[in-house]
Parts: structure tokens; sequence; C-alpha cells
């Protein structure tokens, strides 16, 4: 959420924020009416009440009867024009805070002005693309092959966009989320949290998940529950409405969830495989800071996602958002990008935004510098550190060898125990037929 009184004192500079990210600016007029009506009933409504209160007093000390009943008569009108004013006021108040919800966050300067995702920069590629003396097989393909992903049964249990993992298939993505939990706790610092996987709807407003982008999420119909899109949500959550000790920032959390998107599924190649699913599992990195380090905070949270690529030996790619594809929260936002080369794509397994203080303010989150002094808001960062199954896609169709098997990275191995290749022969790992 935008500081209110930025919308009042720089209007103009709002909007040209705006139409660098290509939104339409008619809400700040809006919003800017809404702000001055507010005020207006809010004055009124308080001229009242002092009214009230020093009517009331001097009705105690009037002897004379007319008097007296005058000045009742006289509470009795400024009454009942409070009781008119007060829903107008809980009305404008409510229309105010859902366009103040709606309005998204303003780009850093840094961020390039593009309407268009085709012209983000790509500002950094790391790892040479393997090259194959033979065709390589999409993920689908060997995943079927080996027996360790099964989509019929998938569909048949929940529908499309969902699949079953097996064996090693399930070891695998069972190792890469312990693995690269261990990682970033160890090497980079994070504290771990097991947060819940449901959240109440204010949890979303506070991350800007909610109102504006509901249709995309999945909840609970008999109460105010919601499935979360990301281990964002509820992490970020855990300090809503608390000042945070100066000297306890930075914190840096990292959380495994599964998530739960409503994917906009896209014709031709995003209908195959485990690329765009509805549920999918991800490690998460979420940050909070103060404000005058959170560009270089971004900078670290970029390099601790790059680290899980570089450190499983797959090709990958930072990509920055430009305008036109920020997202509704983010005042800067890097993606980065590991290599498939069957699908001959890159995948997005991280987005790593910086939010400046937007999420705080919707979620109240503030810290103070030393005791007693004014809080302020923190500035919160997130991305993941990574995302499955893209990270397996990679895994597979990088490590993929010429009989169909995948050699498991080394860093993986001890969390695959001790196995360094899926085969056929050892696939259903576990599995013993009577």
């Amino acid at each position: 959420m935008l500081d209110i009184r930025l919308i009042r004192e720089r209007p103009d500079y709002v909007k040209e924020q705006l139409r660098k990210l290509f939104e339409p600016t008619e809400i700040i007029d809006e919003i800017l009416e809404l702000d001055r009506r507010r005020r207006e009933i809010l004055t009124e409504l308080e001229a009242l009440r002092a009214e009230r209160n020093a009517e009331s007093k001097a009705i105690g000390r009037t002897r004379d009867p007319e008097e007296r009943q005058r000045r009742i008569e006289h509470v009795r009108q400024i009454n009942a024009r409070i009781e008119e004013l007060e829903p107008q006021l809980a009305e404008v108040e409510a229309q105010l805070q859902d366009k103040m919800l709606r309005v998204p966050n303003l780009p850093h300067e840094s961020v390039p002005v593009a309407p268009d995702p085709a012209q983000n920069p790509v500002v950094k590629e790391w790892g040479e693309k393997r090259q194959f003396d033979f065709q390589p097989k999409p993920h689908w393909e060997l995943g079927q092959e080996l027996g360790i992903i099964d989509f019929e049964r998938g569909v048949k249990i929940a529908g499309s966009r969902f699949f079953v993992l097996k064996g090693l298939g399930a070891l695998l993505n069972r190792a890469l989320i312990q693995w690269m939990l261990d990682f970033h706790i160890e090497k980079h610092g994070y504290l771990e949290v097991y947060p819940p996987f449901m959240v109440r709807g204010y949890c979303l407003v506070g991350t800007g998940n909610l109102p504006k982008f509901g249709e995309n999420l999945f909840r609970d119909i008999e109460e105010d529950y919601w499935w979360i899109p990301t281990a964002e949500v509820p992490v970020t959550n855990l300090y809503r409405d608390e000042i945070i000790d100066g000297d306890l920032l930075p914190i840096y959390h990292v959380a495994y969830t599964p998530c739960f998107r409503r994917e906009k599924v896209s014709a031709g190649r995003d209908v195959r495989g485990i690329k765009r699913l509805y549920q999918f599992d991800k490690v998460e990195l979420v940050k909070f800071v103060k404000p005058e380090t959170s560009m270089e905070e971004l900078k670290r949270l970029i390099r601790d996602a790059e680290e899980v690529a570089e450190a499983l030996n797959i090709p990958y790619r930072r990509v920055q958002m430009v305008t036109g594809d920020l997202s509704f929260t983010a005042a800067v936002k890097y993606d980065i990008e590991m290599y498939a080369p069957a699908m001959d794509e890159w995948l997005e397994v991280s987005s790593c935004s910086n939010f400046m203080d937007f999420q705080a303010r919707r979620a109240n989150i503030r810290f103070r510098r030393q005791p007693g002094a004014r809080p302020e808001y923190v500035h919160t960062l997130n991305g993941s550190g990574l995302a499955l199954p893209r990270t397996m896609i990679a895994i597979m169709e990088n490590y993929q060898q010429e009989d169909g098997s995948i050699v498991i990275p080394e860093v993986l191995r001890p969390y695959m125990k001790g196995i360094d290749r899926i085969t056929k022969e050892n696939a259903l790992y576990g599995h013993r037929v009577p």
C-alpha cells in the first residue's frame, strides 16, 4: 500500500509512476476525492462531538428550565446529525481503503521502462549449455519411461494439472527440499519456519494477493481460510501488527510449503509435463530489513537463489523485469531461470523481489531503531530458493543419459541414500513385488 500522504502531496508524481507501469491513473483522482470527502465528514463529526460534549456539560449547569430544554433539544439534533454522518464516514473509509489496496507498488528508479516482458533484459548468464550426442528427451518422457512420474493417475484422482511422483522421483523431490533448506540455513544464515498452509484472508491482503487477485486463489467456502499461493504469505504475516526491535533486523526466514494457485494454462507446450500446476512445492526465502539496506539485501537474496543453481551445476540466467512486467507488489524484481535443454526453454525457478514498505504498510509491520523512537515500516523481500518441480525438470533434462537414466547431482546424493543414478532397475526404490 502506498502512503496516502504521498498521494495527497505528489499526485502528479504517483500518476507518472503508474504510467511507467502502464497502469490507469484515474484511481488516484478517485482516491483524492474519497480522501477529501473523508476528511470533510471527519472534521464535521469531530466538531459536532466537541459541541455535544460542551452542551452536555452546560445542561448540567443550567438552572433555567426553558434554557435547559432548549439545550437538550439541541443535543438531540446534534446526535441525529452524528448518526447520519457516522455510516457515511464508514462507507467512504471502506471505499477509500478498497481503492488504496488496488494501487500497485511504484517502480524503483533502477527498473527499465518498457511495456512488454519480451523486453526484459538478461543481465547475467551462468554455465555452459550441455551438448548432447543423442536426442535428449523432455522430462515427461523420461519420467514416464522410468516410472517415476505418473500423469494418468494424477489426473484420475485430482484432475488436470496434477501428477503423482513415485519411487526415486518422490525421493528426488524430497531430497531437493531437504537439501535446499539445509543449504540456506547452513550457508546463508536463514532461520527455518514451518508455517500453516492455510491462512486468513487478511494475511493475503497484507502480502498484496487480495483483493485484486482473489480469482487466482483457492479458498474454503465455509470459513475465511485460503490455501497459500506461496510461503511468502504466512511467513510475511508472522510479524503483522508488530513493532520489531531494530537490533533484531535483518531477519531472514526460509520455509518449505506446498503452494496452491489457479494457474492460467496456456496452449501448446505449457500443458505438457510438470511445468505449470495447481499444486507444487517450493522453498521460499523471506527477509525483513531496514529501509536503507533493502537494495543491498536484494543483491544478496538473488545470489542466495543463484548459488542453488550453481551447486546443482545447471545453467541459469538472471532476468530483470521491466516496468510492464513487474508484479503488483514489487518495486524491483529479478527472475532466475534454469535452462531445460530438451524443452529448449528457460524456466523461472525464482522471482526475487524488493517490496520496499508496500507490504509492511498493508500488514502493519514496523520497527524501532532504539527504545522510544518513532516506529518505522520495515522493508520486505522474498524469493524462491528454489521452486519445484521446475528445478526437478532442469535436473532431469540436463542430467539425462542416452540409456534414459538420470544422473543425480553430486550435492543431492547424501539426501538420495547414496544413489547416484535413476535407472529403470532402481527407479521404484523401496518397492517389493510379492
